[in-house]
Parts: C-alpha cells; structure tokens; sequence
C-alpha cells in the first residue's frame, strides 16, 4: 500500500505562468470592463504572481492595490511586482470580506473557482464595496471539456484508486463543483444590487503544439489538485496515463486549437 504524502504547497509560479500572455488575455478583456477609480482602492484576490494585480493599478487608478493570496510561493514570486501603491498579503479570498474599510474595486481573475459557495461569496465581497463600486470576475467554465473530464476518468482508475483512497479520495474537480451558469452569476449580481451589469460566456483558445500540450496547460492549475495528494513516481504514472487517454479522445493533432470557455462577469453597485 503505498502512503499518502503531506499535502504540499499547490502552487509553481514558473508551471503557471509558461503560458502567462495566454492567461493574461481573459483578464485584459475583463480589466476592459472597469471604469477608472482614479485615487481609489482596490483587491485583487487570488492574486496569484503579481502581475494583474499591478496592471490592475495601472488600468483603474486607484492609489491603493492590495493583491491577496494564500499560496506562500505565489506570495513571494508577486512582491516582485511591490510598489508604492501595490502590496501584497497573505489572505483566503473565501473569507475574506472587509465592511468598515470599503473599497472601489474588488477583482478576481481565475481564482473563484476554488472556493464554494459563490452566491455567499459574492455577497460578502458585494458588502466591501462603496457605493458606486466595481465587482469584476472571470472563471474557467469549461469542465465538461475533455481536459477534466479525462482527468477525472483517469483518477478513477483502479492503478490509482489505492494511492487516492489512502488519501481520502480523489479529490473533486473546483470547475465542475463550484462554478455556476452565466445566466446564475446575471441573476445573482441582479439580486445584489447591480442593475448595471455585463455577464458573458467566452472561448479562448490558446493554441497549442500539440494535443499533448493540454497536459502541461493543465499541470499549472486543475491537476494540482492530484499533485499534491500523490507520491511523486505515482503522480508521474497519473500524467503519463492522462497524457495517452487525452491523445486518445481528442486526437493526436499538431497544433491543437485548445477552446477554452471562461464567464466574464462585471457589475457597478449604484452610486
């Protein structure tokens, strides 16, 4: 029987960011969405690397930035982005909610996937806007891809059953549990007060190498998940066996155009 690991720190910032102007891209159209707050405040949770969080100063204004994140390693790559203006904190965006120091922007790019429960977290970071302020989102909304549903078919498999129930099971994908219809976020920022509002549903596609490329897409953020549950030589086995069975279903194809489906959601509580 093969022993379960601690679980480690979930998060490389060099794994995440091999794709960094292809994630970049559903936040700059997200950032598109913001009117300026020039003097303002504003948070960036799930800041991850740092980067967003100053372009987020850059874009907005605002004279007070604080980028919020939980994983000690993304911490430390984002305070290369510090200045005068843009800090950054250890936080758990799916507490985190502050009503006696409002802010003007609260801002999450591919980060509320990760928590439950949005309609309570939306409303708690809802209460942390002054009047007039600007809620933007974007999360990944594409779990009925095969890139996770292969993923968790593999995770299924009788060669891994053991390491992951030692483990306490395979653990769930965020996507697929957490992440709500566009038509729900419209509805729920309706019911939050935002009667100006933008929600959409959008496919990126970064284009890839090869089908194969998928996996060292996804190795930077959905399989995580399963790294950090497993032996090392086993979660090597995991990838190798999530490699072939993604090339089988998909296709052995060199470039492979990977559509990616995100929900942009925006809103601006009334003045």
């Amino acid at each position: 029987m093969t022993e379960p690991r601690e679980p480690t720190e979930q998060w490389t910032p060099e794994r995440y960011e091999r794709f960094q102007t292809e994630r970049e891209r559903p936040a700059n159209d997200l950032y598109a969405l913001l009117a300026p707050v020039p003097g303002g405040r504003a948070v960036d949770l799930g800041c991850g690397t740092g980067a967003l969080t100053a372009r987020l100063a850059d874009i907005t204004g605002a004279a007070d930035v604080v980028g919020i994140d939980s994983s000690a390693a993304m911490l430390g790559a984002a305070r290369a982005h510090a200045r005068p203006g843009v800090r950054f904190e250890a936080g758990d965006l799916a507490i985190w909610g502050d009503r006696t120091d409002p802010v003007d922007v609260v801002a999450a790019n591919a980060s509320l996937q990760w928590v439950p429960d949005h309609v309570d977290v939306l409303t708690r970071w809802t209460a942390a806007l002054r009047a007039g302020g600007q809620l933007a989102v974007q999360v990944p909304s594409n779990a009925d891809h095969a890139s996770h549903l292969v993923a968790a078919e593999v995770a299924g498999e009788a060669r891994f059953a053991e390491a992951f129930a030692a483990a306490g099971g395979p653990p769930p994908d965020p996507v697929a549990v957490n992440v709500l219809k566009p038509e729900v976020y419209a509805e729920l920022l309706w019911d939050l007060g935002y009667a100006d509002q933008a929600v959409r549903l959008q496919v990126y596609g970064p284009v890839l190498p090869s089908t194969a490329g998928v996996v060292d897409w996804m190795a930077g953020t959905s399989l995580t998940r399963f790294e950090r549950l497993l032996d090392e030589g086993v979660y090597a086995g995991f990838v190798d066996r999530y490699r072939d069975r993604l090339v089988e279903v998909l296709g052995d194809r060199q470039p492979y155009y990977f559509a990616f489906k995100r929900i942009l959601l925006w809103g601006r509580r009334p003045a």
